[in-house]
C-alpha cells in the first residue's frame, strides 16, 4: 500500500504537464472529509492516506505520495439535492433565506449563485419545498464551504498581517 501524507492545495506550484500526467481518484465528500483513508487510484495501486487530522481533501488538490508520485482527487459525483429559487412566484433572495435557515442546522452547503446543494434529507427537502423552493435529487460533485475560520476549501484564511476586503 502506497501511503500519502502530503497534499498540495489545487495543486498549486505544480506545472499544468505534472497534473495531467498524475494518476487520479475519485472520492466522494464523506471520504474527502476525513484525514485518515484507503483509496484505489485510476492505475490500480492502493493508496493509504493519513493527512494531519482536519484536512479537507477537495476536487483538484492533489496527494503527494512517500514515493513522490503525485494522484490528483476528482471529487465524485454523489447524491445531492439542487434547490432552486421558484421560476413561477420566486426569487435568488429565496436562496438566501434557505442558505440562512440550513446554516442554522449547521448542513454542509454548497453556495453557486443560481442554486444552493446539501446533501440528501428528506426533512430539509420537506421544509426547502414549504419555503417555495425547487428541490430535486441528482448526482453531482459536492464542494461545500468550508466555513468562516477554514484554511481549507474554497475560502482563505487570515492570520496576522491580513487586509480588508
Amino acid at each position: 500500500m502506497l501511503q500519502i501524507s502530503k497534499l498540495m492545495p489545487q495543486g498549486a506550484g505544480l506545472a499544468p504537464v505534472l497534473l495531467k500526467r498524475a494518476a487520479t481518484v475519485e472520492l466522494d465528500w464523506d471520504v474527502r472529509q476525513k484525514s485518515r483513508f484507503d483509496a484505489t487510484d485510476s492505475t490500480g495501486r492502493a493508496l493509504g492516506v493519513f493527512l494531519p487530522r482536519g484536512t479537507l481533501t477537495r476536487g483538484g488538490d492533489v496527494l503527494v505520495a512517500e514515493d513522490g508520485s503525485l494522484i490528483r482527487v476528482i471529487a465524485a459525483p454523489q447524491a445531492v439535492l439542487m434547490i432552486t429559487a421558484c421560476p413561477e412566484h420566486g426569487s435568488a433572495f429565496d436562496l438566501t433565506r434557505a442558505a440562512y435557515h440550513l446554516g442554522n442546522r449547521h448542513v454542509p452547503i454548497e453556495l453557486k449563485p443560481d442554486h444552493l446543494k446539501i446533501e440528501p434529507d428528506h426533512v430539509l427537502a420537506d421544509m426547502l419545498r414549504a419555503m417555495h423552493l425547487t428541490v430535486r435529487e441528482t448526482h453531482l460533485a459536492f464542494e461545500p464551504e468550508g466555513g468562516a475560520y477554514s484554511t481549507t476549501g474554497h475560502g482563505h484564511a487570515h492570520g496576522p498581517g491580513h487586509h480588508e476586503h
